[in-house]
């Protein structure tokens, strides 16, 4: 039989592959348990390519194919952000040919792309002629088969999600621990298992675990304004050499606090920064949840910062120069408690910095928000000015990937600069802060130690006291905000001070 040949060598060169993209760093386990789970996952990918063309050698090469696509994605995407490929990943490949241009990719039209392409399918039609089938002999056994074996995968898979084997598979990866278990199962197992368990747990990890905020203070005055600006690839320049920008000096002098911001990723992952502030949930709360949150709840967080604020009194508004459909932003925004969603379409005409709309723009439509609201207003709101990737082209005689993100930051600083002189005179809360530091050449996983730069200006204040460096985590920074929403006493100092725009 043909099959077991071929199983043999897609085993020993799956093994190969996973070991030698490992290398010393992240040396395989050979530890007999492992290596059966390893193999017991690579002859599940091979069933799966042979259930459709029931050729055992073409399933094999597939199944090879397979396990060196994993690890060169991987090992990429290890060079950029810092971890390998993870199951939440493939929820977010449709979003790769809608908006090719925030990726490091090439549209199927580019030659370089488009060829592979073409010639992969003329390989794997040239195959299907030269090795022939080995269904059973007979149209109704023929069949049963092909039906039989998808029918058998899905009923692993759900064997595997609920029951004596779900619970088996809980005790192996008990809670996320994403390049150990790589290193020890290899790529297509962990993306299958923590597939399955976070489908298993997504429910489990409740809202309500997280702290609740004090009781307000009686009497106590409330903002009239919350503004909350999530700052895209924000960290101070100098920490990338680049010259100094006002605005840090502006943090420094002017705000209420400021400092390092731990946040969960590095290069991407908005959205983790992004629910951690909205939420004030940590990482471990998540469970498997936890590489891309919005998976798990879609929003639908009771004790969101929006909510809070609703709950308070006030309007709720989330401001984002890019398209609706993108992370699912318009559904999710909704789901978190935001009333009103101003986004691209509503940006036409603006100014654009390189693809996207400028920055300064950006903070005109907030302070615009802020002047037409009805009563205490909530605004958080996402830039978009300074996303990547920084690629040869996107700003006219500037090519160097650095010389770009200086010359986006640039804007970003008059931005914060203009928002802080917008809410003079009222009494207000301005948080910014970067969601990640920027998938440069320059600033590779383990810059930082995944930490951006925040600050928080608070207006109309009767405390006068020097602004503190206080270094958060991202999530902290939600809490923090929750209890202001929430008319919390918390520390304020006196009206930050109006400077000129440089």
């Amino acid at each position: 039989m043909s099959f077991l040949p071929a199983l043999i060598v897609a085993l020993a060169a799956s093994l190969a592959i996973e070991a030698y993209e490992g290398g010393r760093q992240r040396p395989i386990s050979w530890r007999t348990r492992d290596l059966a789970i390893r193999f017991a996952a690579c002859a599940l990918v091979m069933l799966f390519w042979f259930a459709f063309s029931w050729r055992p050698w073409l399933a094999g090469f597939s199944a090879i194919l397979t396990a060196a696509g994993l690890s060169l994605v991987s090992h990429l995407k290890r060079g950029v952000i810092g971890e390998p490929l993870v199951f939440s990943d493939f929820a977010l490949l449709p979003q790769v040919p809608r908006h090719p241009d925030l990726y490091y990719t090439r549209p199927v039209t580019d030659p370089r792309i488009g060829g592979p392409l073409l010639a992969a399918v003329a390989g794997v039609a040239l195959w299907y002629w030269l090795e022939p089938a080995i269904l059973p002999r007979g149209w109704l056994a023929a069949g049963a088969a092909v039906l039989a074996l998808p029918l058998g995968l899905l009923a692993l898979a759900t064997a595997l999600a609920r029951g004596p084997l779900s619970a088996r598979l809980a005790r192996l990866l008990p809670k996320p621990d994403l390049e150990a278990d790589v290193a020890r199962y290899g790529h297509a197992a962990t993306i299958l298992a923590y597939a399955l368990r976070w489908r298993a747990t997504r429910d489990a990890a409740a809202p309500a675990a997280v702290p609740m905020p004090a009781a307000p203070h009686p009497g106590a005055p409330r903002d009239e304004v919350v503004v909350v600006v999530q700052l895209e690839s924000f960290v101070d320049p100098e920490r990338l050499g680049g010259p100094a920008l006002p605005a840090m000096d502006l943090f420094r002098r002017s705000a209420a606090q400021y400092g390092r911001l731990r946040v969960p990723a590095h290069g991407a992952y908005t959205m983790r920064t992004e629910h951690a502030v909205l939420t004030g949930r940590d990482a471990a709360s998540l469970g498997f949840g936890v590489f891309d949150p919005y998976l798990s709840t879609g929003g639908h967080e009771p004790t969101s910062l929006a909510r809070r604020a609703d709950a308070a009194g006030y309007e709720t508004a989330f401001v984002h120069p890019f398209h609706r459909d993108f992370f699912h932003r318009a559904r999710v925004m909704r789901a978190f408690g935001f009333h009103r969603l101003v986004m691209e379409d509503e940006f036409a005409g603006a100014p654009r910095i390189g693809p996207y709309v400028g920055d300064v723009a950006l903070g005109s439509r907030i302070l615009a928000e802020v002047r037409g609201r009805q009563g205490p207003l909530l605004v958080f709101s996402v830039t978009m000015e300074n996303h990547g990737p920084w690629k040869p082209g996107r700003l006219p005689g500037i090519d160097d990937p650095l010389a770009q993100y200086l010359h986006h930051v640039a804007h970003t600083g008059r931005m914060v600069e203009d928002l802080v002189a917008g809410l003079q005179g009222l009494r207000a809360t301005l948080c910014v802060f970067g969601d990640h530091a920027p998938a440069l050449p320059s600033c590779r996983p383990g810059f930082g130690d995944t930490a951006t730069d925040y600050a928080i200006f608070r207006f109309g204040a009767d405390e006068a006291g020097p602004p503190a460096r206080v270094d958060l985590t991202a999530d902290a920074l939600g809490r923090l905000l929750r209890d202001t929403v929430s008319g919390v006493s918390t520390p304020r100092r006196a009206a930050s001070v109006a400077v000129p725009r440089s």
